[in-house]
């Protein structure tokens, strides 16, 4: 049996049932209606959280990126101005914490930058997720740490040396590693499920899976070859404006993922062959040898 993690009072690891985290992200929109009803979905579909992020545009949106002109439903603007358009803030997010307890799911977010981190300190979320382009932030990922909560870290967009690197900063106590292609969405061919086992092996922690593509099979895939953690965006609708609906599950697909994934976990049994109690009414009536 391998490292088991404790989330708001669930287990997650090896021998576990799959961790069902449902990214609402900015998908959103900066609308709480919308993130209400991805709640909602969520929810009703049985996953055991939904992320969101949280950032402070001004440190997070590089001053080369600050000034380049945006479509956006609310009209023409600057990058900068769209960072701080769809950025909750604490009226949101008391909403956010108030009806995800209403419902019952429990929810986190990765937070981008420090000030971030202190914002979510108010909210006692159980864990923090370290986005991929946050790897190699030694200082974030030391700020995090020190808080002394479960950390779920996505390795997409990172070399080998990277990731020993960022797993050496954090330590691996309460460390669940989530492989992940970072394009959005991702071509199936970039997805090398393959590493999932290889990162259990190489780190000795849990391992889950962040997946960016557009169906369902390789989640499901993952989970098979040993991710404890599944991570897909979620959606009203993928034809909405914004960067990631296109890589995002709409509340079919979720549903149909999550029934599925539970299904195959009821499948999966242990390695032991031996004629089960199904079986022998079979036996007497084909077998005469």
């Amino acid at each position: 049996m391998g490292k088991v993690i404790d989330i708001a009072g669930t287990k997650v690891g090896d021998g576990q049932p799959a961790y069902f985290i449902a990214e609402i992200g900015i998908n959103h929109n900066g609308d709480v209606n919308i993130a209400k009803k991805l709640i909602t979905v969520a929810a009703a579909a049985g996953c055991n959280a939904v992320k969101f992020q949280k950032r402070n545009p001004e440190l997070c949106v590089p001053m080369s990126q600050r000034n380049l002109m945006r479509e956006t439903p609310w009209g023409n603007m600057t990058y900068f101005e769209y960072r701080q358009r769809v950025e909750f803030g604490e009226k949101e997010f008391d909403e956010i914490d108030r009806y995800c307890k209403e419902v019952g799911i429990t929810w986190l977010a990765s937070a981008w930058d420090k000030d971030s981190v202190d914002f979510m300190e108010k909210y006692n979320t159980p864990c923090y997720k370290i986005p991929a382009s946050k790897l190699t932030d030694d200082e974030l990922l030391k700020y995090k740490r020190k808080q002394g909560r479960p950390m779920i870290l996505s390795t997409g967009m990172s070399s080998l040396e990277q990731l020993d690197h960022a797993v050496e900063v954090l330590g691996k106590d309460n460390l669940i590693l989530l492989h992940c292609c970072s394009a959005y969405p991702a071509k199936y061919e970039d997805l090398n499920l393959s590493l999932i086992p290889y990162l259990k092996e190489r780190y000795q922690v849990p391992v889950g899976y962040s997946g960016h593509e557009t169906g369902l099979p390789t989640s499901l895939a993952a989970m098979v070859l040993g991710a404890c953690v599944i991570e897909r965006h979620i959606t009203l609708d993928r034809a909405m404006w914004g960067s990631d609906h296109a890589a995002s599950l709409e509340p079919n697909g979720l549903n149909r993922l999550m029934r599925d994934i539970r299904l195959v976990e009821r499948s999966m049994g242990e390695p032991v062959k031996r004629i089960l109690p199904s079986e022998e009414p079979i036996i007497k009536r084909l077998r005469n040898v």
